[in-house]
């Protein structure tokens, strides 16, 4: 039953570091969308370019900003994963 817990909280804290990781990236290219959206609804500009470019240049600003932070989140995300596996691992060794 503890081991059905465990893979449950991970299974949780999981869903949150992808959430924190993804989330800077999404937001800010939802906002230069609909930015633009408005920009082009105003403007009678229907340019497929004209969405595309703006998203990606602030998706790489985003991820410069952000980058290192949404490493480390992900990396000591997967450090507890590994250090939950090895406990468990010497827990099944000590059961036998």
């Amino acid at each position: 039953m503890e081991d059905i817990t465990a893979l449950l909280a991970l299974a949780d804290r999981m869903l949150w570091v992808t959430a924190l990781v993804a989330a800077p990236v999404l937001l800010a290219s939802l906002a230069v969308g609909l930015a633009v959206g408005v920009v082009q609804a105003a403007t009678s500009v229907n340019e497929q370019t004209l969405t595309f470019v703006p998203k990606l240049a602030v998706t790489a600003v985003v991820l410069v900003v952000f980058g290192s932070s949404m490493m480390m989140l992900v990396s000591e995300f997967a450090q507890d994963v590994f250090a939950q596996i090895a406990r468990t691992g010497q827990a099944a060794q000590v059961a036998r």
